[in-house]
């Protein structure tokens, strides 16, 4: 796992295979930071989009728990899409990051583990203002 604040990452969490059925665990050292939120999206309607924004200093880990959906992500100087498709991988959304969710199958939860609680001025929800931000932090 990398461990880096600044890097989008997809990590493999630890899968227990059993004939019942799977398991897999998203514990404290899975994650490079503490969680203090959980929540998770479902019954997404067919056309739908979710995120478009960015967070000032919330790290975010995103798990398709059931179905697909697309993750398109921008750095402030590329842009990048990844499909969230399978239950023990996450993706590891570093601060300063914007992201949309986007083509949600039919029966798709996307599970979200949050670095605080929700706190709305951590929150870039204009993409014109994210890319001023990334111009002048640098980051």
């Amino acid at each position: 796992m990398e461990n880096n604040k600044s890097k989008i990452n997809l990590i493999s969490l630890p899968k227990i295979e059993d004939r019942r059925g799977n398991l897999s665990v998203i514990e404290k050292d899975i994650i490079p930071f503490e969680m203090k939120r959980v929540y998770y999206l479902y019954d997404v309607p067919s056309g739908s989009e979710r995120g478009g924004h960015a967070h000032k200093d919330l790290q975010e880990f995103l798990v398709a728990l059931s179905g697909s959906f697309d993750v398109i992500l921008h750095d402030g100087i590329s842009e990048s899409t990844v499909i969230l498709n399978k239950p023990n991988i996450g993706l590891l959304i570093p601060t300063g990051v914007w992201r949309e969710l986007k083509n949600f199958s039919s029966g798709a939860v996307c599970l979200v583990v949050a670095s605080d609680v929700y706190i709305e001025d951590d929150y870039i929800r204009d993409f014109e203002e994210f890319m001023c931000s990334k111009k002048t932090t640098g980051k």
